[in-house]
């Protein structure tokens, strides 16, 4: 564990990488990982897919890994207003020995630009409309997919000389600006040397001229065949050019650099369908994903991130409660009411239900007090927080030669608390009686953003977001 002594609260990511402790702790080639991923699928097969295409024989520097998993696809998780990125990939060559059934190998590719999906808005809107990119990428590479529907998971395999290559350049974000940057300097010409690769890699202004570097020489006359661990080499202009209709000028734009740029490549995740389930891959940084993500383990039966006891044996349940276990987890130490019924929730640690509560579809975090007669659905509730229901009526006995009225839930139906689709912050207390939807309850005084975006994405055409080619 590393304490740099500058550190604060708000340091972005690229700017961690760049402290000095940080560079001091890093001595090999290392992993990236955010604190707020879920994930199903296994990393040692990430890693052994990148040490296969960077082999200890090669003289080459090695290149890096990142995973982009599709946010369709998924009923219940996915979300029309899910964050994305917009990535641009190239395909690799054909490996010589076809990968075994459930490979990763067919789903990697190289990674040539990547961006924020708001950061190609602006820049689209910056154009009036037109998504503008150099020629130097489709002179390279040919063929180029554009995808719209993806999201960088922030897990990267990076080799040692990244760390040099972030601090020289005093990056702010990893995802952004060294992904991005290196994206790029794979094929646009002088990038490479303007980052100062040609430092960080050790290369040289010039080849010797032996076999090895006719080979990149050979190679570079084919852009699209080229290996991703053996990028092409040559200080001199390419064979390749456009037709003499084109113009003398647009031949300019196929050269290769003379720095050897290694690949940045990517595990591009399908998406899953019925006969072709894949790994959950989602990272866990709004309430909305929260929620989902939440309500999707709990209905797992058998599953290695699920819990050993969908309800925790010290759950006291009182006369007719009723847990629908298929589809919640209750942990430990949990106190339901009479007649309170949870239905698809997740219920964290030492809460207090009381009676004739109904909760259904709901997150509530450790320490959460729920009144009687509360009514909760699609909502989550920050730790230690309160909502406050009806007192409590106590029964009374009819009289001798009185008819028995029928059971009536305790308190008026006015004086409910229900919450539908609200998120409410730690520690704040919920006022008996209060009838809320879609709010964000906080202790500050806020300007409601409950309408904001109402409408968005409505009416847009499906057929827009889906990948296109270049």
């Amino acid at each position: 564990m590393v304490a740099p002594e500058t550190l604060t609260h708000d340091e972005a990511t690229g700017q961690l990488l760049c402290l000095p402790e940080i560079q001091k702790a890093i001595t090999s080639d290392f992993v990236i990982l955010p604190c707020d991923l879920i994930s199903e699928l296994d990393g040692t097969r990430l890693v052994q897919q990148w040490m296969s295409l960077n082999p200890l024989s090669s003289t080459q520097q090695k290149g890096g890994m990142a995973v982009f998993y599709p946010t369709q696809g998924r009923d219940w998780i996915s979300h029309k207003k899910d964050e994305t990125d917009f990535i641009s990939t190239v395909p690799l060559n054909a490996s010589t020995v076809r990968p075994p059934h459930g490979s990763l190998r067919p789903h990697i590719e190289r990674v040539v630009n990547t961006m924020p999906t708001d950061t190609l808005n602006d820049k689209v809107e910056e154009a009036k409309g037109v998504f503008e990119q150099r020629w130097q990428l489709t002179g390279k590479y040919g063929r180029v997919k554009l995808k719209m529907k993806y999201r960088d998971a922030h897990v990267y395999i990076f080799p040692l000389w990244v760390k040099k290559f972030a601090a020289q350049n005093h990056f702010e974000s990893i995802s952004e600006d060294v992904l991005g940057w290196w994206a790029k300097s794979q094929w646009q010409n002088g990038l490479g040397e303007k980052l100062g690769l040609d430092e960080v890699l050790n290369e040289r202004p010039h080849l010797t001229g032996n076999m090895e570097d006719s080979q990149f020489a050979d190679d570079s006359a084919n852009a699209t065949t080229h290996s991703p661990t053996n990028a092409p080499v040559s200080t001199q202009e390419s064979a390749i050019g456009f037709a003499s209709r084109v113009g003398k000028n647009a031949n300019s734009v196929i050269r290769t650099s003379s720095v050897e740029v290694p690949p940045l490549l990517a595990y591009v995740q399908p998406l899953p369908t019925p006969t072709s389930p894949q790994a959950l891959i989602r990272r866990v940084d709004t309430s909305h994903a929260l929620l989902s993500i939440s309500l999707h383990l709990a209905k797992q039966e058998s599953h290695q991130l699920s819990h050993e006891h969908k309800v925790h044996p010290s759950v006291i349940l009182e006369q007719q409660a009723r847990i629908s276990q298929e589809d919640s987890l209750v942990a430990e130490n949990v106190k339901i009411g009479m007649r309170s019924a949870i239905k698809s929730s997740v219920i964290g640690a030492n809460c207090e239900i009381g009676a004739y509560a109904r909760i259904t579809g709901c997150l509530l975090m450790d320490g959460v007090t729920v009144g009687d007669g509360v009514q909760l659905t699609g909502c989550i509730i920050g730790k230690r927080a309160r909502i406050e229901g009806t007192a409590r009526q106590e029964s009374v006995a009819p009289a001798d030669g009185e008819k028995k009225k029928g059971k009536k839930q305790q308190g008026d139906d006015d004086n409910k608390t229900t919450l539908q689709d609200c998120e409410v912050a730690p520690h704040f207390v919920v006022e008996a009686g209060t009838d809320a939807k879609r709010e964000k309850m906080t202790a500050f005084e806020m300007v409601s953003t409950e309408d904001e975006g109402e409408g968005e994405g409505e009416g847009e055409d499906e057929n827009e977001d889906e990948d296109m080619e270049l």
